[in-house]
């Protein structure tokens, strides 16, 4: 069974790539995350939504266990992520933040830093083939100290995709970026997710921007995903699309 929707690359409904069993956790006597199971499946673009506190980047920083389950688990490619050696996990599982975290040193010691981990060093053909994927061609020697705040989250993005990674995590990327800069990296996010046909959650507050790049859309609300189906269908039931 094949599924399409807003012109993005075809959900292939075989085995789900990410799947959550019964996943929370529990800070003290409060859930932020309870009872979520989700499904992911490849080439398809999910959005969490939902107001602030609602659990959405606690969930999403269980994905790759940069937090810890308090119960339940999750599989990865049917296989529970906890046998996974973490640096492994999260080179399948990337992840973009809301501000880009860098080393210090220049862009292309970023982008070079995961394949080095595994014993491979990109060239500087690769580097660069990397960099100019996220529009930043020529770019690899500059300190990332005299990045704006936009090349620096295109540069956390290539750095990723530097791991090849099976899922690509996307928690709230445009929230810090002025409008302008941030409707240049939602762009750039649609190029390449389309282009490269990644398997992508995204979390995000705004919803607009969650009809434009997902497949799916789930509702969170107070840990847990209340509602989830194709992102037209669900946005509008919550008179959300403008």
């Amino acid at each position: 069974m094949t599924e399409t929707t807003g012109g993005n690359a075809v959900a292939e409904r075989t085995l789900p790539v990410l799947e959550t069993v019964h996943l929370s956790r529990k800070v003290g006597e409060i859930y932020i995350v309870q009872d979520v199971n989700i499904k992911v499946f490849r080439n398809e673009v999910v959005a969490i939504v939902g107001q602030s506190g609602a659990g959405k980047t606690s969930l999403i920083r269980l994905l790759n266990r940069l937090d810890e389950p308090t119960d339940g688990t999750v599989l990865l490619d049917g296989v529970d992520y906890r046998t996974i050696e973490p640096k492994e996990l999260r080179r399948r599982v990337g992840m973009i933040m809301q501000r880009a975290y860098l080393f210090p040193g220049t862009v292309s010691d970023n982008i070079r830093f995961g394949p080095r981990q595994r014993g491979e060093d990109l060239t500087p053909e690769e580097v660069e083939a990397l960099l100019a994927r996220v529009g930043l061609s020529g770019f690899g020697e500059r300190d990332v100290s005299r990045l704006s705040g936009g090349e620096a989250q295109r540069v956390s993005l290539a750095r990723a995709l530097a791991n090849d990674p099976e899922v690509l995590l996307l928690d709230e990327p445009t929230s810090s970026l002025d409008e302008r800069t941030k409707g240049e990296v939602e762009d750039l996010l649609v190029e390449v997710i389309r282009g490269g046909h990644l398997t992508c959650v995204l979390v995000t507050h705004d919803l607009a921007q969650a009809g434009r790049l997902a497949n799916r859309v789930m509702i969170m609300e107070k840990g847990r995903i209340v509602r989830t189906g194709m992102a037209e269908e669900v946005l509008n039931a919550y008179q959300v699309l403008p």
